[in-house]
């Protein structure tokens, strides 16, 4: 996956720590542009960009069927392309602007691309396995602020970019609508699963598709949804409350692909099928609407064989739950109160789910002592970003106690970024 956050960080002084700027549509449309006639020889058909995000709360819920609230981020993915007649597909990134990754579209299984590669050749392959016959090759460039490894979806701004790129030049005509968009996030999602192998619920393709400025987009995972009943806009003004998200991105090894994340989706579905149900979202609706849910949790719990399940499912139903929380406390203007819910979202996730590193847990412990209304790892775990809620012109400061913490533990320099809720995927050029 490619990466300039090098190039769009900015430093006030020694010491201090890098914040991560977003490039403008313009500034990056022209950026690929250019590694794409360099590469190529020729101009690109058009530059389309899509979003990194960050995921608000409700943390290993979406393969659950359940509820997460994430949002786009301003930092995102630009991809200039080029349709080709055969079925050759090329792709250059800006990290490594003199390789050039290619395969054959024709006669390709699963699993049949290595590297980054997987991810863009993914859709193509993903596109022709639903029907789609008439997609061929492409030639294609890739230009990033997403940092790579942190956390926020880089890997979904690439497979999403790429499939609004294709549907637009091959005139599939999903990228307009909403309801058409999750045909798109379906192959976005196939060819990150099946070709690339890194397991994904589907988070993360729908923020990057179908979020909207200044709103978290309340996603419901459970299967068989429409498109207008699985998502609803609920309205994130910072600013009315005076606050600042802050996003730091810990540069702990984030690695997704050693099994941890396969097992704790192995357990919720042995969990699921020891309590007769078809997922874990059954439960937690049983368990959240209940006159009593900490006893309705306890007896749940306790028809489950072993510790460890219990401490997973356990993880999920009460996440499930304080999403909706969240975003009541949040619309309410009970800033404390959602402050409580990061914190309490993030305790499970370290305590119950074991899917945190400490480097998160000193992040989120330092963000708490110095003012922060709440705060919590975001994404998958095992490395990547925490997010943080705090008054408006204290998240540098905050930022800088996280990158003193980190100093004085011989952790690697952390980076951070400004999250706003920003547009989805879109044509720019």
């Amino acid at each position: 996956m490619s990466t300039t956050t090098q190039q769009h960080a900015t430093q006030d002084a020694a010491g201090d720590i890098p914040f991560i700027d977003a490039m403008s549509d313009t500034e990056g449309a022209t950026q690929d542009r250019n590694l794409f006639e360099q590469t190529y020889g020729e101009p690109p058909a058009g530059v389309w960009a899509a979003p990194g995000r960050v995921n608000l709360i409700g943390e290993h819920t979406d393969y659950n069927a359940g509820l997460c609230l994430p949002i786009a981020l301003p930092h995102r993915t630009y991809i200039a392309l080029k349709p080709r007649e055969d079925t050759l597909v090329r792709v250059v990134s800006d990290i490594s602007p003199d390789k050039v990754a290619s395969a054959d579209l024709n006669g390709l299984g699963a699993g049949g691309v290595n590297g980054w590669a997987a991810y863009p050749v993914g859709v193509a392959w993903a596109l022709r396995k639903a029907g789609f016959s008439q997609i061929n090759g492409f030639d294609a460039a890739f230009a990033s602020c997403v940092p790579l490894g942190s956390g926020l979806s880089s890997s979904a701004a690439m497979t999403c970019s790429t499939a609004l790129a294709l549907d637009d030049v091959y005139g599939l005509g999903f990228g307009t609508s909403d309801a058409g968009r999750i045909t798109l996030i379906n192959a976005a999602i196939t060819a990150e699963n099946d070709m690339a192998g890194a397991s994904t619920g589907g988070l993360d393709q729908n923020a990057s598709m179908r979020c909207t400025p200044g709103h978290a987009l309340l996603l419901d995972c459970r299967p068989g949804l429409s498109a207008l009943e699985s998502v609803s806009q609920q309205a994130f003004d910072l600013d009315r409350y005076g606050l600042e998200l802050l996003v730091v991105d810990t540069c702990a090894p984030h690695q997704l692909n050693d099994g941890q994340y396969a097992q704790r989706r192995a357990a919720c579905e042995r969990a699921a099928s020891q309590l007769g149900v078809e997922n874990l979202r059954v439960i937690a609706d049983q368990v959240n609407n209940a006159d009593n849910p900490d006893a309705a949790l306890a007896d749940v719990l306790d028809t489950l064989d072993g510790e460890v399940t219990q401490r997973r499912v356990r993880h999920v139903i009460t996440e499930i739950g304080r999403v909706r929380q969240f975003v009541d406390a949040f619309a309410a203007g009970d800033i404390k109160r959602a402050g409580e819910l990061f914190n309490a979202s993030h305790d499970s996730l370290r305590d119950d789910y074991e899917v945190t590193v400490p480097e998160l847990d000193i992040a989120v412990d330092t963000a708490r002592a110095n003012g922060a209304y709440g705060a919590r790892m975001t994404g998958g775990g095992f490395g990547g970003s925490v997010i943080a809620l705090t008054d408006k012109g204290r998240s540098r400061e905050v930022a800088q106690k996280i990158a003193d913490a980190f100093a004085a533990r011989g952790f690697h320099q952390p980076r951070a970024l400004a999250a706003l809720a920003s547009a989805s995927a879109h044509r720019v050029a």
